[in-house]
């Protein structure tokens, strides 16, 4: 009997998948009780639900149940009246002073001048004013007493075009004064270059034994008027350096071609920076 139950009993989808494996894996156990947990599971959520949702209008309906009754009170309303607008008083402005009395325009003299008509006997000849007097104001038919209008204008000036004629006044040049900045320098024949030159040329290199290095100074003179140089100092840490450049300076025979300002020679100070290496 036995035998025949197990035969006829038709194997469920899970004892297939397990059949000869380890039922007792947690696998097996799972697959078997899905159905069971999942009907669970869905009465518990929609029970949940539920309760989720009930519960407002539970607690809703409590609180109208113990709430206090309501007491109608019939209140007479007042009507409130607009408050007036204050009224403001504005100042009594004083009156606008009255307008200037028109300016009367001064009356022009008039002389009379009529010429008397060719009559047998004129009862009122009044002669003609001269001509200094006819010039002094306007001349009319009838006399007239007032400020006097010379009837002979002079013409108005003719018009400015804007343009101011701007004299030239060139400044006097002084024939003592030296001076630093000029129109047109002072040159040297052939250049600064060729000045320096002859400086280099007639340099006396035995003056400076004992000292070695570049040695560094500036010569300052005057070009005079007629080209010849004056009043030659060196300015120098080097002393000896110094009275050699002066030396040396003063030994170039060729003269300048002076300062000019304005076209006239002028005495003109020249800075030459003078630099050499002795070894």
């Amino acid at each position: 009997m036995a035998d025949e139950h197990t035969y006829n009993t038709t194997p469920t989808l899970d004892e297939i998948v397990f059949e000869n494996r380890n039922k007792a894996y947690g696998a097996f156990d799972l697959r078997t009780s899905y159905r069971s947990v999942l009907t669970k599971a869905f009465i518990f959520g929609t029970v949940l639900f539920l309760v989720c949702a009930i519960t407002p209008f539970v607690i809703m309906k409590i609180k109208q149940m113990t709430a206090k009754e309501t007491t109608e009170v019939n209140a007479n309303l007042i009507d409130i009246l607009p408050e007036q607008e204050q009224i403001i008083e504005t100042p009594n402005e004083p009156p606008p002073p009255p307008p200037p009395p028109p300016k009367e325009e001064p009356k022009i003299e008039v002389i009379q001048n009529v010429v008397p008509e060719p009559v047998k006997a004129p009862k009122v000849e009044t002669p003609p004013p001269p001509i200094s007097k006819q010039l002094e104001t306007t001349t009319g038919v009838v006399a007239q007493e007032g400020v006097k209008a010379p009837a002979y204008a002079p013409p108005p000036p003719p018009p400015s075009t804007g343009k101011v004629q701007s004299v030239e006044v060139k400044p006097q040049v002084s024939e003592t004064q030296v001076y630093t900045e000029v129109e047109q320098l002072a040159e040297f024949p052939g250049g600064i270059n060729k000045f320096r030159s002859s400086v280099q040329n007639n340099f006396d290199t035995g003056a400076m034994e004992g000292d070695e290095g570049v040695v560094k100074t500036t010569i300052t003179f005057v070009v005079e008027r007629d080209g010849s140089i004056t009043d030659v100092k060196a300015d120098g840490p080097n002393k000896t350096f110094n009275a050699e450049a002066v030396r040396t300076v003063k030994s170039v025979k060729n003269k300048w071609s002076p300062a000019k300002i304005n076209g006239q020679a002028v005495r003109y100070r020249y800075r030459l920076p003078l630099t050499m290496q002795f070894e």
